[in-house]
């Protein structure tokens, strides 16, 4: 049978490598792009301004920011994300945006604009060796030097991003590309590559007969399920199996909305950042683990301690190279997430049988324990407002489908642990992958242009607004609704817990000078308040988020070395 595929032909005969670039976006579906326009990428901007397409292009104030946006974007639609900026400098501004998603199985094309293939090594104004650069940050890269190649690489483009185990790709547009000809009748797409996953990966019928098995001798078995869960949209087959087996679930920080933490059989977060005691417990006294798209890496396993290195193992991912790789594994599965646990589920349906691994009572007690730790914390009047304070107002205060973009500093182990989520699906959004500062805010705007009809908050540390503050001039720029809240301690605090706890309390510079976040919000323009007691949260949250454009929450809040944090180790 025939590709599917849909084709886009200008009208004229004579079609530019800016041209091609954009009707090729059009024939796979792009709706929005997020960048920054620089001088080697003029003729692309002019293509976009000339042609009828129906593609926004949404301007950032930097291209780290663009790269963010189309990462969010991407989880919360399910189709890829795309950025792009200019040669040099928007290069290697891009770049980190581009890692994280990768490294995060997301997929996002980061075009940027080069200089002449003619001018290479002639020592032209930003000059880059973009294919070296970006080759160890993306699943695939390459230059279009080749006007007439462009159509069928950018077809490649969509296909490595959305197939096997998804990622990042980058291309590199040279400025004489752009202006060359390319021919019309190449430009079509296949629109198996529109969303991701694409062409999934069955499992082999042997290893889920065996995996079946395994499960069904277990007595204390659990599931552990990374992010994979949810880019597989395998919700409803896990909560099944869950269910047939009376097996508790729990999730890796980037693997919530694998199942709806009210749910009777969902445990929680596990691992050294949002896991506690309670939760640890369920791991620990596991006789069987089923990791669920889940590297099962440092931070998941607290450096691999728990579960304990000779427990016994089945593995589903997409990456044959994850099965195995820090646990001896008694059944691999390298398929799609989805496919390998309905094929489990029913291979267990047709013996007519279930388990019994107690998942609902050891579900309870976990959270049972952990509420019972949380509750007078949530409701503390202290000063410096506690986090776990503004946890509980925003979860009183939100609805189910909201959708909260959490930085990895003082925001993330707290709503890890503490914000239970209500309904499956991509509603936390957080960088896991390599944690870098800054990521929360333009997440959150990728995360509202993709799905603008729910509300979308965006919590971060004062370290993280200073490396992101310039993109609320793009919230105001383009009235997007989202509430911005800064939980202010003048510290990078997740070091300083690591030298606290650590380093003997050897403090060395990890404090700096309290920002009046609110005064710099309300100078860009947005409605902003600044909250220092804690009975003026609810009021304020409320305010700021009923409101209609951007606002800002600048919440005076304790350091994160100083608290009850959820992390059970401060260098995983």
């Amino acid at each position: 049978m025939a590709a599917p595929s849909v084709t886009v032909h200008d009208r004229t005969n004579a079609m530019t490598g800016a041209e091609a670039m954009v009707r090729m976006l059009q024939a796979y579906g792009v709706r929005h792009i997020f960048g920054l326009c620089g001088d080697t990428t003029l003729p692309l901007y002019d293509a976009l301004h000339r042609l009828d397409h129906g593609i926004a292009h949404l301007l950032t104030r930097d291209e780290r920011h663009a790269g963010y946006m189309a990462d969010a974007y991407a989880r919360v639609t399910g189709r890829p994300g795309v950025c792009e900026g200019p040669s040099g400098g928007g290069a290697t501004y891009i770049l980190p945006g581009v890692v994280e998603a990768n490294e995060s199985s997301i997929p996002i094309l980061a075009i940027n604009s080069d200089v002449s293939t003619g001018s290479r090594g002639r020592y032209p104004l930003t000059e880059l060796d973009q294919v070296g650069l970006f080759r160890p940050a993306t699943k695939w890269n390459a230059s279009l030097d080749d006007a007439q190649r462009l159509p069928s690489m950018v077809r490649r483009a969509f296909r490595e991003m959305t197939t096997g185990r998804p990622g990042a790709v980058h291309l590199a547009l040279p400025f004489d590309t752009q202006k060359a000809s390319v021919a019309p009748d190449e430009i079509w797409a296949d629109t198996r590559h529109q969303t991701f996953p694409a062409l999934r990966a069955g499992p082999d019928a042997a290893s889920v007969e065996a995996a079946a098995e395994a499960l069904l001798s277990a007595k204390r078995a659990v599931a552990i399920c990374g992010g994979g869960v949810v880019v597989a949209g395998a919700m409803e087959a896990l909560r099944q199996l869950s269910t047939m087996l009376d097996m508790p679930v729990a999730t890796t920080v980037s693997g919530q909305g694998a199942i709806a933490e009210t749910d009777p059989r969902a445990v929680g977060v596990v691992g050294s950042n949002g896991g506690v005691d309670s939760t640890r417990a369920v791991v620990e006294e596991a006789d069987l683990v089923l990791f669920v798209a889940c590297r099962a890496g440092s931070v998941t396993t607290e450096r691999w301690r728990h579960p304990r290195t000779d427990v016994r193992v089945v593995h589903i991912d997409s990456d044959p190279a994850v099965i195995g790789a820090n646990y001896k594994t008694e059944v691999a599965i390298a398929a799609d997430a989805r496919l390998a646990l309905e094929a489990i589920a029913a291979d267990i349906a047709r013996r007519g049988t279930g388990g019994s691994n107690g998942g609902a009572a050891r579900a309870k007690a976990a959270w049972d324990a952990k509420l019972a730790a949380f509750a007078p914390l949530a409701t503390s009047g202290e000063a410096p407002i506690r986090p776990e304070r503004v946890i509980a107002t925003l979860q009183a205060l939100l609805g189910d489908d909201a959708i909260v973009c959490a930085d990895p500093g003082t925001p993330c182990p707290y709503f890890s642990a503490h914000y239970r989520w209500p309904s499956v699906g991509r509603h936390f959004i957080t960088n896991r992958a390599h944690g870098a500062l800054g990521f929360a805010m333009g997440a959150a705007m990728g995360a509202h242009i993709g799905r603008p009809g729910v509300k979308t908050v965006a919590v971060m540390g004062d370290g993280s607004f200073g490396m992101s503050v310039g993109e609320l001039e793009t919230a105001i720029r383009y009235r997007m609704p989202i509430t911005f809240i800064t939980l202010s301690n003048s510290v990078y605090g997740w070091i300083k817990a690591g030298q606290r706890s650590g380093f003997g309390a050897r403090f060395h510079n990890v404090d700096f000078t309290r920002t009046d976040h609110a005064a710099v919000a309300a100078a860009f323009g947005l409605k902003s308040w600044r909250v220092e007691d804690p009975d003026d949260l609810d009021t304020v949250l409320r305010e700021a988020l009923e409101a209609d454009g951007p606002t800002l929450v600048d919440v005076i809040s304790q350091p994160l070395d100083e608290a009850a944090a959820p992390v059970s180790e401060w260098v995983a």
